[in-house]
């Protein structure tokens, strides 16, 4: 039997041969163009901006220039020279950068808010391998000058609050322009920007800092929304800014027991809901929690660090939405959010990106009708029709 097929494939003409050859390579190269740059357009290009209230009676003019576009993403966690893997680097950067890069082209953001933990090992890594992830960051990151991007720093980035250092700090600051209890204002909306981990309440000279930036930008945040009276010498001199109540954005979630509560195919795993969360761990302290909605009475807080979903509602109106991690690494299905954002108003919208199992069943699949056509080539694998033929010129012989 294998001598007779060999003998067969040396007969084939070569010209044959290599027409099937030909096509064996097309098809592996449709396969690894779909699932590796295509599929990334055919999901994406389904994601479609909310509308906001009133947005829908707005002409395309109007609605460009008060609605803010935002996507919002949290927990990349680019790996390390310590930990990571160079195929998994390879793999996990490049999902990412093509679904971002896509995300781009086709959504056309104003604005692109990143959670924090855009490092795996900004806590550990040394000047040079800080240098690494952060030309890696920006050769996946990178954006046109029509969209703005703007980074909150996790604690993967400098490390938990016992490993938080001012040099740490700095280095990140220092590439991201960020600094805690800073305000960024676009189109009359107000995002004010939080170092979660240095919400220890300790007094250490991180945390000392940032609060006090904090609490100078909610006196000033106060003032401009007029809630205390216009004679009232605390506001007399202060730099009025809009009065649109402010968006927290910050790595760390508020306090919360658990994610028990939470609902949705990206939420926690059932395993995991129940378990309690750690307050300056998983979570902000109560006292922390209470000193932020206090402080600034927020109409939204998005935060990150679970890598899971939920949306919470503190104090029976203030909302959270926790967004889940950017990374295939840590979820099947990771996702982004879109929000059309205005002074007074915003409505959120979620996207997911490819499940990498269904890349993977694609592949699979793939791979196994490309060994049966190459068994049906060299006849290792007869056609049916063939093998029915055979059988009954065989009976009729008989």
């Amino acid at each position: 039997m294998l001598s007779s097929s060999s003998t067969t494939v040396k007969n084939l003409p070569l010209k044959r041969r290599l027409c099937f050859l030909l096509k064996l390579v097309c098809f592996v190269s449709s396969v690894l163009l779909f699932c590796e740059f295509l599929i990334y357009y055919v999901v994406i290009f389904q994601c479609r901006w909310p509308d906001v209230k009133g947005g829908a009676h707005m002409s395309e003019k109007e609605t460009s220039a008060s609605v803010l576009k935002a996507i919002i993403l949290a927990d990349t966690h680019l790996l390390g020279e310590i930990k990571g893997h160079w195929l998994d680097k390879l793999r996990r950067e490049w999902q990412m950068e093509r679904s971002f890069q896509t995300a781009i082209w086709l959504l056309q953001p104003d604005i692109v808010f990143i959670l924090g933990d855009v490092f795996d090992e900004g806590k550990w890594s040394s000047p040079q391998a800080w240098a690494d992830d952060v030309r890696r960051f920006r050769k996946m990151f990178k954006y046109p000058v029509s969209t703005e991007l703007v980074v909150v720093v996790g604690n993967h980035d400098i490390g938990f609050h016992y490993e938080m250092t001012t040099y740490k700090v700095n280095r990140f600051e220092k590439v991201f322009n960020f600094t805690s209890g800073k305000l960024i204002t676009r189109k009359g909306i107000n995002f004010v920007l939080v170092n979660s981990v240095a919400m220890e309440g300790d007094g250490c000279a991180v945390c000392h800092t940032s609060e006090a930036k904090l609490v100078a930008l909610s006196h000033k945040l106060n003032c401009s929304q007029q809630k205390w009276n216009q004679s009232n010498k605390r506001c007399s001199d202060v730099e009025k800014l809009p009065a649109s109540e402010p968006i927290l954005l910050q790595h760390y979630p508020l306090y919360r027991k658990s994610d028990a509560e939470c609902t949705g195919e990206d939420s926690a795993p059932p395993e995991e809901k129940n378990t309690p969360f750690k307050e300056k761990y998983d979570v902000l302290s109560q006292e922390a929690s209470q000193k932020l909605l206090w402080w600034f009475q927020p109409r939204l807080i998005l935060s990150g660090h679970t890598h899971s979903a939920c949306e919470v509602l503190h104090m029976g109106k203030i909302p959270e939405i926790s967004v889940p991690s950017f990374s295939w690494r840590n979820r099947n299905n990771p996702s982004f959010i879109m929000g059309s954002i205005t002074p007074t108003d915003f409505s959120l919208q979620k996207c997911f990106l490819p499940f990498e199992s269904r890349v993977f069943t694609i592949y699979c699949a793939a791979g196994a009708l490309l060994v049966i056509l190459v068994l049906a080539h060299v006849q290792l694998l007869t056609p049916p029709f063939y093998f029915a033929q055979r059988l009954i010129s065989k009976h009729k012989a008989v």
